[in-house]
């Protein structure tokens, strides 16, 4: 592809035209650059490509994409001057991979909580009815199940580069929709601006991020950008903001744009409300009221939280296509994701179960749908991760003390932070409780004692990692499943 090929669309500042050799790959690492490259120089925290541009041209890039002046004495190297980089990647992604995503129903999901679960359920949703389905997200990703050996350098939403490379892939094996998780930052850093996105899920928003975007409001406007580029938003209209991005869009609706809202809820009149909820440790049933009609929903899922993803799984489903009785006959049939609440029964008559809540709102939830079970004792086990949100760690003390009967503190996945450094942060909130606790700092042993201490009728909370298969380290990676540990101990 040629030069201008690429750059169709994108707005730079200056160019200094080269030789008009095709572009055949494009790199924002220089390690990547292949001979024939597009070298996009990337700044930000505390990195910056703009040192290694020597390096890509050692290795046979013939353009850059640069924001700020360089000095480069090879006259036959075009040099792209822009105001972002990331935006303009995202563009020129697009454009090298010929625009995927307007091949595709794209049903980008975002919210604090509850993403891999709904592209979960959208997933097999559209596939009990006869589609072929891409995911995108915190577990990886896949076609129909099916694993896709795929690289992803960011841990859920792919930048800009990989995503429409990925897209790409998805659309040659005829995907016809793709679910994907779409993150706060992702949309801060422009991954998906040159996405066609036809549907926009909103899930809640709760304390997330905030070593990445600061303050609640940014964190809050990161998100509404999704509903400034979906043609439908599926929002959670009992969540405030929710109602914020609702009025986004009718916003958007008032500048003649053509876009459509579907509203769900269980405590707010919304166009899909959810009532007469009967929830067990087996799952949930409900009505839904949508157009006038009402519709009994069974799930195999426990929890309110549970009943608020399958309502925003209908409703993208819905926008997709699919009918009422085509999505309440597969919800009927569907298991959850692997680390959502993945529970696990042990021969002594106790629970066991495993799930990703890394949130305040997540680990509040877990807990409280586990104790709706009426336990004889919560036993839960958290830690919090490294070099991430500092704030939430006393926050999410305070709730496993407040609601577990005992509490085992331990280690996540520590980064570059020493693990009691991060275990004193949570224990600031827990001792604001009467909740009983202790220390256990190495995970694993702080599974096996919440085991060895459980008995019948109890149930063991393991939250934060979910489906994680390894733990970081200082400086090293190792694997580490907590549900496989968790199984070998109970065998």
């Amino acid at each position: 592809m040629n030069i201008n090929q690429l750059l169709s669309g994108i707005r730079f500042k200056e160019i200094q035209t080269g030789s008009e050799e095709e572009i055949t790959n494009i790199a924002y690492d220089s390690r990547k650059v292949k001979k024939g490259a597009l070298f996009v120089c990337q700044s930000g925290g505390n990195y910056d490509s703009h040192n290694f541009i020597n390096e890509a041209l050692e290795k046979g890039a013939v353009a850059l994409i640069v924001e700020r002046e360089i000095e480069i004495p090879n006259s036959e190297i075009t040099v792209i001057k822009v105001e972002n980089s990331r935006k303009a990647l995202s563009g020129i992604s697009s454009n090298f991979y010929n625009h995927p995503s307007h091949s595709l129903n794209v049903i980008g999901i975002t919210g604090t909580n509850g993403k891999t679960s709904i592209s979960y359920l959208v997933s097999e949703i559209l596939q009990s009815n006869k589609e072929t389905v891409g995911v995108i997200g915190t577990i990886g990703m896949e076609v129909n199940n099916v694993p896709l050996n795929l690289e992803k350098t960011t841990p859920t939403t792919p930048d800009s580069l990989e995503l429409q490379m990925i897209l790409g892939e998805m659309r040659k094996v005829n995907v016809s929709t793709v679910a994907m998780e779409v993150t706060s930052i992702g949309l801060d850093q422009h991954r998906v601006d040159d996405c066609q996105i036809n549907i926009g899920v909103f899930t809640n928003l709760t304390e997330d991020h905030l070593d990445f975007h600061g303050t609640m409001e940014n964190y809050k406007n990161s998100k509404r950008e999704l509903f400034k580029l979906c043609e439908v938003g599926v929002i959670n209209i009992d969540d405030l903001i929710g109602r914020e991005y609702v009025q986004t869009m009718r916003e958007r609706k008032q500048k003649n744009e053509k876009v459509k809202v579907t509203t769900y809820g269980i405590d707010t009149e919304a166009d899909l409300k959810a009532f007469d909820l009967h929830l067990s440790p087996s799952g949930s049933k409900f009505k839904v009221k949508y157009l006038g009609n009402t519709y009994d929903v069974a799930i195999n899922l426990p929890g309110k939280f549970n009943v608020y993803n399958a309502l925003a799984a209908i409703g993208a489903t819905l926008n997709s296509g699919v009918s009422m009785e085509g999505i309440i006959k597969a919800l009927r049939n569907i298991r959850g994701a692997k680390g959502r609440f993945e529970s696990v029964q042990s021969k002594s008559s106790f629970s066991v179960v495993v799930d990703y809540a890394h949130t305040p709102d997540a680990l509040e939830n877990v807990l409280t749908t586990a104790k709706e079970f009426k336990p004889k004792r919560l036993i839960t086990v958290f830690g919090c991760g490294g070099d991430r949100d500092k704030s939430k760690r006393s926050l999410m003390g305070r709730i496993a003390g407040d609601l577990s009967d005992f509490t085992i503190i331990t280690s996540d996945n520590p980064r570059t932070e020493h693990p009691m450094g991060i275990i004193s942060n949570i224990e600031e909130g827990i001792t604001k409780t009467t909740g009983l606790y202790e220390i256990v700092d190495d995970r694993k042993d702080a599974i096996k004692k919440a085991i060895e201490i459980a008995s019948a009728g109890d149930i063991v909370i393991i939250a934060g990692k979910g489906h994680e298969t390894y733990q970081i380290l200082n400086d090293r990676t190792i694997h580490f499943d907590d549900m496989e540990i968790v199984k070998e101990l109970i065998s």
